[in-house]
């Protein structure tokens, strides 16, 4: 376990499928009424952002750069969300696409929208372990527990973890940090 600056605790698990993380929990956070009427089933959840979530009968055949930026926009979710289609194709396993905001685009994985794909996909398919498929071709794995309000407990991020390269920052970055 480890404190961030906030002084509150942030849980970390090593395993044989990577390196796991419990996400947040608490009152405000879980699933959510849906705020707009869509033609497929779908989620919608906060995980610290909006997560919207399509379930499809294949997320490859999902023009995401058409489908997503009007749901990502759309004036019942002010600030708007996170899109993301979900394929199930077995029990605990699906494929996953993700359209974040901020980045504006699809990106290779949303932990966060794998979090809440994997809470409704419990509610609707009574499953609490997920291993979601993402674009980056790695598999996350989600555990959690759901009430019947849509609120989780212990829900787990797991997945690998890779060094990408180091960073050092310029020293003159540091001197407004140092006592």
């Amino acid at each position: 376990m480890q404190a961030n600056s906030n002084g509150e605790s942030i849980l970390l698990r090593r395993d044989d499928e990577g390196v796991g993380i419990r996400l947040p929990e608490g009152a405000d956070f879980g699933l959510h009424a849906t705020p707009m009427p869509l033609e497929v089933p779908a989620g919608f959840g906060w995980i610290g952002n909006p997560q919207l979530v399509l379930r499809v009968p294949s997320v490859a055949e999902v023009d995401l750069p058409t489908l997503a930026p009007p749901l990502r926009h759309h004036a019942a979710i002010p600030g708007g969300t996170n899109v993301n289609v979900v394929q199930v194709l077995a029990e605990g396993e699906a494929n996953i696409r993700s359209w974040e905001r901020g980045v504006e685009g699809e990106t290779l994985c949303c932990g966060t929208g794998c979090a809440v794909a994997a809470a409704w996909l419990t509610r609707t398919e009574g499953v609490r372990v997920w291993r979601f498929h993402t674009a980056s071709g790695d598999t996350v794995k989600v555990e959690l527990d759901l009430d019947m309000d849509g609120r989780w407990r212990n829900l787990w991020l797991s997945g690998p973890v890779r060094r990408l390269g180091v960073a050092t920052p310029d020293p003159t970055l540091l001197m407004g940090l140092r006592r």
